[in-house]
């Protein structure tokens, strides 16, 4: 029969009815978390804001924007 003994502490999450308290190492530990898993990805954030916002503008007027290409492109095409 296997029995596996766990010799690390357990963490629990539960609050116990009561709101959840965090101690200023807890909150210390989560923002350098944050910063060094936003450092590698900061340019891929940025570029997910950028297309985020773009596509709300966008969206909500795709035709207007199809003829505002398709006149781009033909004006574009007759001066060249």
């Amino acid at each position: 029969m296997n029995t596996h003994v766990f010799t690390q502490p357990r963490w629990s999450t539960s609050s116990f009815g009561d709101n959840a308290k965090t101690s200023p190492m807890d909150l210390a530990a989560l923002g350098a978390h944050l910063t060094l898993c936003r450092e590698p990805h900061g340019y891929l954030l940025a570029m997910q804001c950028i297309a985020q916002t773009l596509h709300g503008f966008v969206a909500p007027r795709f035709v207007t924007t199809l003829v505002v290409i398709t006149l781009l492109i033909v004006v574009t095409s007759l001066v060249l």
